[in-house]
């Protein structure tokens, strides 16, 4: 049974109400201050107690997605042989691989050109030798014979640390609101690349090019954009190209938005921070090099670095979120002819449910700054 499948959860929800019923019923036989009587009501408790931890933990995941598997909860990395047709468009020659595909979960009925696509693909990355795995969403519009030469915008999508892909799929819903929004006239087709930031799993590495070590900030302002638009109907230039994340994703999107402005006209960090973590999970990131660290400090970058004409989203609450300050000084550092706008809930806590509030704007905006020209 997958860890955020429906029958796991139910066997641990069985199992604790189970337990609580039998702890109900045999109190009584227990209540001696015999030995036995004592284990029992002790095997009880602590039974029933870890009964019900595992449940609420389950549908906690369940409703969030912090672990997608078995091995992710516990920490082992799956990469499993895919035998892959190169005869059939998969686009190896572009450095994106498909394995597969899915339908997205929108309503309608009929094929991709009613509903759009979504390719599980390995992405290669020859300039940082990093491969990762990544969902493309493809529009409907994409498939449609009216838009049979058009080109799309792509917004890369990023997850917090460590997070999985799938969160952005399933949790997230990035897919069905970018097909809602499309739907209401809100915003324009895009194409989605869903992934995580952890590329060298299980460091988390701040989308940082680490010396002697993997070369993230190449992989995602480099090589992504290159694979994908020599993949598909994307174009290379930088209004073609947004990022988007949140948590340690919407760290990612600043920090390339700002360091890249050739590469992405827009990006949006939603709960983001603003200076690269360094933690047992990070490892050592920057080597004493001190130059290194204060260009991973964005609001550092943004007083030091030439402004350009990028445009920044960034997102907080007045309650709930730990990144108000910071936000608030990113604000007011950017300087034409970079633009920055903000989202400020009155209350949110650094978890799905705020990032599903701040996602449906933050799509309408990036679609308001891309094009696929």
């Amino acid at each position: 049974m997958g860890l955020t499948g429906n029958a796991v959860l139910a066997v641990a929800a069985a199992l604790a109400v189970g337990l609580f019923a039998v702890t109900v019923l045999l109190w009584p036989r227990l209540a001696a201050r015999t030995a036995p009587a004592v284990v029992g009501r002790t095997f009880l408790l602590l039974a029933t107690q870890l009964a019900l931890f595992v449940a609420a933990g389950l549908l906690a995941n369940h409703a969030f997605l912090f672990y997608g598997s078995w091995a992710d909860l516990f920490g082992r990395e799956q990469e499993l042989g895919t035998v892959v047709d190169h005869g059939t468009g998969g686009g190896a020659s572009g450095g994106v691989v498909r394995t597969g595909t899915r339908r997205p979960d929108v309503p309608g009925t009929g094929g991709p050109a009613s509903v759009g696509r979504i390719d599980e693909v390995v992405v290669h990355g020859p300039a940082s030798g990093i491969d990762s795995r990544a969902y493309v969403y493809l529009p409907p519009e994409y498939f449609q014979a009216a838009h049979a030469g058009r080109m799309f915008p792509a917004v890369i999508v990023l997850t917090g640390y460590p997070g999985t892909a799938e969160n952005l799929v399933k949790g997230l819903r990035y897919p069905q609101t970018a097909h809602e929004r499309v739907k209401a006239g809100r915003a324009r087709p895009m194409v989605l690349v869903m992934l995580r930031p952890t590329v060298a799993p299980p460091r988390d590495t701040e989308c940082v090019d680490i010396q002697d070590g993997p070369r993230t900030e190449t992989f995602f302002a480099r090589d992504l954009p290159r694979a994908v638009s020599r993949t598909y109907r994307v174009g290379e230039r930088a209004r073609n190209w947004g990022v988007i994340g949140n948590s340690t994703g919407g760290y990612c999107a600043l920090k390339l938005g700002l360091h890249h402005p050739d590469r992405f006209a827009a990006s949006a960090g939603l709960s983001a921070y603003y200076r690269a973590a360094e933690d047992p999970t990070t490892g050592d990131l920057f080597h004493g090099d001190r130059a290194a660290r204060r260009r991973a400090d964005l609001l550092w970058s943004l007083d030091h670095r030439p402004p350009a004409a990028s445009s920044f989203l960034v997102t907080t609450s007045r309650q709930g979120e730990g990144n108000l300050r910071g936000t608030r000084e990113f604000i007011d550092r950017v300087k034409a002819p970079a633009r920055v706008s903000s989202i400020v809930l009155d209350s949110g806590g650094h978890n799905f449910a705020t990032w599903r509030r701040e996602i449906p704007p933050a799509l309408e905006w990036l679609s308001s700054r891309l094009t696929g020209d």
